[in-house]
């Protein structure tokens, strides 16, 4: 897959392509200078087919995709960079409706932000979704976040020093989310994760367990900080730039 070729070290020695693709040049004016100050070399698009062109051809790292463009919906040119990509995008878009954002996400978008976006969160999911590109590291053996800690060498969960006890569905829930730092999990997505195809549908279950699990490991679990919900659509573990640390 284009993105494969180059490898994480390529990639280090020259800067990171984000391509944005949308038809408003308002969007472009706002965004280029911004990735630029990120220290990032922005690419442009302004239609479905000129972006799968670029991303055929110059292999960005980061692709933020509008679904509203003027030759194409963008969750067509999703589904036909995915044939041949599998570089992190991240759809940006008006498009508020639930079903849209999940029709996206299970289609092969990494994230989903809906415009009027703050620069700072977009910016924030490209850190993000740059952080999960490499297939080759592998997955984190010690996860921080606001005094939890889990230490999946070891199959232990802690919070503030304090060893928590999680039931086996708990913790794999908790990894599912976990390893994924700043990213949107769909519902779905973590149903066949945690219990299998069968319970895919099964979003009242699901709600139950992370309710036991924010008891467990939110200091508030009414205002809860560590897993965030994306209503109708998934739930979000809290993003740090230093979350996570990988085994040898």
């Amino acid at each position: 897959m284009v993105g494969d070729g180059e490898g994480e070290d390529a990639r280090r020695s020259r800067q990171i392509r984000v391509l944005v693709v949308d038809d408003e040049p308002e969007i472009h004016r706002v965004l280029r200078p911004a990735l630029k100050a990120c220290g990032y070399e922005p690419l442009k698009a302004m239609t479905g087919g000129e972006a799968l062109k670029m991303i055929a051809a110059s292999a960005p790292d980061v692709t933020v995709l509008d679904l509203g463009l003027t030759d194409m919906d963008g969750k067509e040119v999703l589904r036909e960079a995915r044939i041949f990509s599998d570089a992190p995008i991240i759809i940006l878009s008006a498009r508020d409706d639930e079903a849209e954002k999940i029709s996206a996400l299970d289609a092969g978008a990494n994230d989903y932000v809906e415009k009027p976006f703050a620069i700072g969160e977009l910016m924030a999911r490209v850190r993000a979704a740059l952080r999960h590109t490499s297939s080759k590291e592998p997955p984190p053996s010690r996860i921080e976040a606001l005094g939890l800690i889990v230490d999946t060498a070891k199959h232990q969960v802690t919070k503030h020093g304090i060893k928590i006890n999680l039931t086996p569905k708990e913790y794999d829930l908790l990894l599912v989310l976990a390893r994924r730092p700043g990213r949107l999990v769909t519902h779905n997505e973590i149903l066949r994760s945690v219990w299998g195809p069968a319970h895919q549908n099964d979003l009242q279950y699901l709600r139950v367990f992370i309710g036991k699990l924010r008891a467990k490991i939110e200091d508030d679990p009414a205002a809860p900080r560590i897993i965030e919900t994306e209503l109708g659509v998934g739930y979000r573990f809290l993003e740090s730039e230093n979350s996570f640390s990988r085994g040898k």
